[in-house]
């Protein structure tokens, strides 16, 4: 190992405190203000929220006046990103309309694959257009246009926007001209994982009602062979929730729902998929599963991913409130937790259902008015109408099969109490969130989510601490140490998790990350859930972050 990033005090070897990315900005001419630079290094100290991403768009518009364009990419690049993580897709159109002035004008200022980087942006900032009405029909075809002109070699991903868009106004003919396209279209660089572009296809052609044929284009192996991606295949198989129902396979719809879910029910990420879960439930003849989901997600409604999956959300809670009523469940109440200036209350059924079909309605009310259509409304109303198609069948088991006790067995310890760190412990949690992972002889547990490697092994004389260690897939040249122990110090000083550090392996540098924690007083296995959720996503983040650097 030749030396870690973490132990360097301040904000590490950048005399700016940035992180390798900056870097990369600066060496493209003179350097940018220092004043407006330590500002902006101090406004990526600054707590994740909005009073951040304020002091950043008053960064960029000060760098604007004084005609720093370095310091003005650097800040709205920083805001993008902020976006990005907090699910604000809608307010990346202007931060980068300005972002991609400025590279027109100045394109010696992008370093590395920083122009691939603002092309990706594009894409997410044409979805915003699909995800809230506060994004003009005009600025989304403005950008798409743009994005059009730059990547040619990407026919996929147009075709795909221009089809989603097209369905989205309710222009049926359209957008199936454009899906044509779209389904013989080679992929590109910018469309993302191909497992996920067949899910969105899947879910088109069952909003059509072709459910024979969104099943078809499913990736063959939704039953759990995919690896590249880490929402597959849980992606996948909420796609063919309905489709499954509809075409008469609803054991196969069981099935999926109770596997998904096991992971979608606490990530932040898969909020949009759970109005498919919803909807699974009622009209599989399951509306108390359904009232089960629907208290245990209510509170996310309040933050969601964006307003379209808030509308079908609350549509699908609607929908599975009215038929839990017909079910005789209507005397159950449900907690709704305070937010903002709204008191906490507990509901009935009934008036959550109302409640919730205001909020649903008003959502798809600003989508047409926007739209100049009345196509969301109408969408919203017809899955108010749908009924049951088949009587129930058995939901699988909820936990792994290997959890089930043997006759005469000893019932396990329930789940909040706590018992000694074990290997078996770390698999049925992994189990749980429904991921792959290989055990090596040794005890260690290896899978990849995303760009990340992630290994959690039992350290200690008794086996009695937890480390994760996470590894970037992206390596860099030996010769950019420097920048890399400044991405490292920017990182730790930071974030919490995971400890990043950098090790030279074979003329390469190899960007990694630990998290240790010390459970010699044992761990439950809710706990565990908790930690080892929370290694996933901060050693996702790392590695993302790896990757995004110049």
């Amino acid at each position: 190992m030749t030396g870690q990033g973490g132990g360097l005090a301040g904000r590490g070897l950048d005399p700016f405190g940035l992180p390798g990315w900056w870097s990369g900005l600066r060496r493209g001419g003179r350097q940018p203000d220092a004043a407006l630079a330590g500002a902006l290094a101090d406004a990526r100290d600054t707590p994740d929220g909005e009073a951040r991403s304020t002091e950043l768009e008053r960064i960029a518009a000060h760098a604007d006046a004084t005609g720093d364009d370095r310091t003005a990419l650097a800040a709205r690049l920083a805001l993008i990103e902020a976006y990005l993580l907090h699910g604000e897709r809608w307010r990346l159109v202007e931060p980068l309309r300005r972002c991609l002035a400025t590279a027109q004008r100045r394109p010696e200022l992008l370093a590395g694959d920083q122009a691939e980087l603002l092309r990706r942006h594009r894409r997410y900032a044409v979805e915003a257009l699909l995800g809230s009405p506060r994004v003009g029909l005009d600025q989304a075809r403005a950008m798409l246009d743009d994005l059009a002109a730059r990547a040619v070699d990407d026919p996929a991903v147009l075709a795909e926007l221009r089809c989603r868009i097209a369905d989205h106004l309710g222009d049926e003919p359209t957008a199936r001209r454009w899906y044509d396209r779209w389904s013989t279209a080679e992929p590109g660089p910018v469309g993302g994982c191909p497992d996920c572009a067949a899910a969105r296809r899947a879910e088109l052609l069952a909003g059509w009602g072709e459910h024979r044929t969104a099943l078809a284009v499913l990736p063959d192996d939704s039953a759990g062979s995919a690896v590249d991606c880490t929402e597959q295949p849980e992606r996948a198989l909420a796609a063919g929730l309905l489709s499954w129902l509809r075409a008469g396979e609803p054991e196969r719809a069981a099935e999926a729902h109770v596997r998904a879910y096991r992971r979608h029910r606490r990530e932040r990420a898969a909020f949009p998929l759970l109005a498919a879960h919803l909807r699974w439930c009622a009209l599989a003849g399951h509306p108390a599963r359904g009232l089960d989901v629907l208290a245990e997600q209510l509170p996310r409604l309040d933050r969601p991913h964006d307003d379209l999956s808030a509308m079908e959300f609350a549509a699908a809670g609607a929908l599975v409130c009215a038929r839990a009523v017909q079910a005789g469940l209507g005397g159950r109440t449900l907690h709704r937790p305070a937010y903002g200036v709204r008191p906490a209350a507990d509901l009935d059924v009934a008036t959550l259902g109302a409640t919730l079909l205001g909020v649903a309605t008003a959502l798809a009310g600003s989508f047409d008015a926007r739209n100049g259509t009345g196509h969301q409304s109408g969408r919203i109303a017809s899955w108010l109408a749908e009924r049951p198609t088949a009587a129930p069948v058995p939901l699988p088991p909820d936990d792994d099969p290997d959890d089930v006790d043997e006759p005469g067995e000893e019932a396990p310890p329930p789940d909040d109490e706590p018992r000694p760190l074990s290997l078996a412990m770390v698999t049925a949690a992994l189990d749980r969130r429904g991921d792959r992972y290989e055990v090596d002889d040794r005890g260690a547990v290896t899978g990849r989510w995303g760009e990340a490697l992630i290994q959690f092994r039992r350290v200690g004389e008794r086996g009695e601490i937890l480390q994760a260690r996470s590894v970037a897939s992206r390596r860099l040249p030996a010769d950019r140490l420097t920048e890399a122990y400044a991405f490292c110090n920017a990182w730790n000083h930071d974030r919490l998790l995971p400890k990043a550090y950098v090790h030279e392996q074979d003329g390469e540098l190899v960007l990694a990350g630990h998290v240790a924690t010390d459970l010699a007083h044992g761990v439950a296995p809710a706990q565990l859930a908790v930690l080892l959720d929370a290694a996933v996503q901060t050693g996702v983040a790392y590695a993302d972050a790896v990757a995004a650097l110049p």
